[in-house]
């Protein structure tokens, strides 16, 4: 419903023409929209006049005025427009924004958008071709339907936070987030079929994911071995496998998919074939004595670098990884060769340096076409054009 994003002759991007009235915030929903506005959609960033998205400041005042690395890793190539949608000046907006829109995305608690008068029947009835997308953290209806979403609660209740390769280590947060990124990414994939389906009906729809769901989701393989044979599935609890240091750092090993991986492990480690002793000879005798393996594999790699054993690993193709912090990550020349980090012009607060994408298609590679936007950055272009009539584009 908009206009060439590639007018100027340039191969045109797949979202080219989707309009997309992002009333989203944090990590869910901005991920998602990210993405739409990565390869091609022009995305319009709802946000609260004066404070704005809730990540603009989630490191403190901002030098950058609520431009932070944070806030700009997520809300790259959209338009912000900061609205008080308690005026009805600005509330009158947004139907006028629906109108010429494809998809409406928001990541509020159940009932919030309603409660505005922005529900999916409310907004349909505007345009009965809009893709309606809503994420939350429990879903629609049910017990939890009203209780506060989030990533580390979505771990927790799915009991991905229970489950740790030894049992007697402590219970922790994983440090990445985990349920924001998998919701936001399943979030996408349900935008992107309906938009498909929408060829096909000429109808749009509603798509709800939820971050407790997308939890649930990422464990498919221990929730099929639980359900259907009572087991506990457990990859990083598996015997030949684990992290272990070394003189100056850390290997991790995965001793899989191999005949006999146990063998190939102690040449790699220099010691007796313990396959070849009836206490270690099966997986399951593996699995019941895992603490006995893990001590002799933790004392062999505790006697030289970590160079010294990935290349003995390497040797016999087991496989293994060197343990790197991020900030070594990001200087890996891997890194470089995938194109994974890009940089924008630099801003009073610094350089603005920002992870790409990581969809590599030929016809259509990644840009970023519009730096993360300050607040309300995009009002009177957007607004102006509302309230003319036209197209917003």
């Amino acid at each position: 419903m908009v206009r060439d994003s590639k007018a100027d002759g340039a191969r045109p991007l797949p979202l080219d023409g989707i309009r997309v009235l992002d009333f989203t915030q944090v990590m869910m929903g901005p991920c998602c929209t990210q993405v739409l506005g990565d390869y091609g959609a022009d995305v319009i960033k709802i946000e609260r006049a004066g404070r704005g998205d809730l990540s603009r400041w989630s490191v403190g005042e901002d030098p950058d005025g609520g431009v932070n690395p944070v806030f700009a890793s997520l809300n790259r190539n959209k338009r912000s427009v900061a609205l008080n949608l308690k005026r009805e000046e600005d509330r009158a907006a947004v139907p006028r924004l629906v109108e010429t829109s494809d998809v409406v995305v928001n990541n509020f608690r159940p009932g919030v958008m309603e409660r505005m008068g922005f529900g999916y029947d409310d907004l349909r009835r505007i345009n009965p071709r809009i893709i309606y997308a809503v994420g939350t953290g429990f879903g629609l209806e049910g017990p939890y339907v009203h209780k506060g979403g989030q990533d580390v609660l979505a771990q927790a209740m799915s009991g991905a936070m229970h489950r740790r390769s030894d049992q007697s280590l402590p219970l922790s947060v994983y440090p990445t987030a985990l349920a924001d990124y998998a919701a936001g990414m399943h979030l996408l994939q349900g935008i992107l079929l309906a938009i498909l389906q929408r060829e096909k009906t000429g109808e749009g729809q509603r798509v709800a994911v939820a971050l407790y769901n997308s939890m649930l989701a990422m464990q498919m393989q221990e929730a099929a071995a639980w359900m259907m044979r009572g087991e506990e599935l457990n990859w990083a609890a598996m015997p030949l496998s684990g992290v272990f240091e070394t003189i100056d750092g850390a290997v991790v090993m995965v001793g899989a998919f191999k005949e006999n991986p146990l063998r190939d492990i102690c040449t790699a480690l220099g010691i007796d074939d313990l396959s070849a002793d009836p206490r270690y000879a099966t997986l399951k005798s593996q699995k019941a004595r895992r603490s006995d393996l893990q001590e002799i594999f933790r004392k062999r790699f505790a006697t030289d670098t970590s160079a010294h054993w990935l290349e003995r690993l390497d040797g016999v193709d087991i496989l293994c990884a060197p343990v790197k912090t991020l900030a070594d990550a990001l200087d890996d020349p891997q890194t470089a060769c995938n194109r994974m980090i890009v940089e924008l012009e630099p801003t009073a607060a610094g350089p603005v340096r920002l992870v790409a994408s990581p969809i590599d298609m030929s016809a259509a590679p990644f840009a970023v076409r519009r730096a993360p936007p300050a607040l309300g950055e995009h009002n009177d272009e957007v607004l102006e054009a509302v309230h003319a009539g036209e197209d917003a584009a």
